[in-house]
């Protein structure tokens, strides 16, 4: 894996083509709160923890973290497996 070097505030991107859900998405406030697919982050390994603990309505999406300026995805969260457990 290569290390990629990041300045600006906002180089990672969580996203997913459904609505994203996690505990943690609504101490961001402000105008992020309400972006349901995405959401910028400044830091790789916030961005990747955040990913990792969050998960789609309806469930069954894959969520992803992109390096915004390289387009490049560092993370990949597949479908959940166990959809029927979360509801």
């Amino acid at each position: 894996m290569r290390l990629i070097k990041h300045k600006k505030t906002s180089d990672f991107r969580i996203e997913s083509n459904r609505i994203l859900k996690s505990p943690h998405w609504a101490m961001l406030g402000g105008e992020q709160a309400h972006a349901a697919n995405q959401i910028m982050v400044h830091e790789r390994s916030l961005a990747v923890a955040m990913a990792a603990k969050s998960r789609t309505v309806p469930c069954g999406g894959e969520i992803r973290v992109v390096h915004t300026p390289t387009g490049e995805v560092i993370f990949r969260k597949p479908d959940d497996s166990d959809c029927a457990r979360h509801g």
